[in-house]
């Protein structure tokens, strides 16, 4: 399953704030921005600190991409 974070990073420059600003109020480490950053997987405690520290749900930070198939 591939996941994407694009509405996160949106939703930052919405509010103007930077990626590692970002990072030091929700309290995860620049590893963990680093996985956002390339799309990859992080866990259930960060998506909620991210909800509770930018006031939103899990479906404005980010998008479950459909399984790509290979034939």
């Amino acid at each position: 399953m591939d996941v994407s974070y694009n509405r996160l990073f949106k939703l930052l420059i919405d509010k103007e704030m930077r990626k590692t600003e970002f990072a030091k109020a929700v309290g995860i480490s620049a590893n963990t921005l680093a996985k956002l950053s390339r799309n990859d997987t992080v866990s259930m405690e960060v998506i909620i600190k991210i909800c509770r520290c930018l006031n939103c749900t899990a479906d404005d930070i980010m998008e479950i991409l459909p399984e790509t198939r290979v034939k």
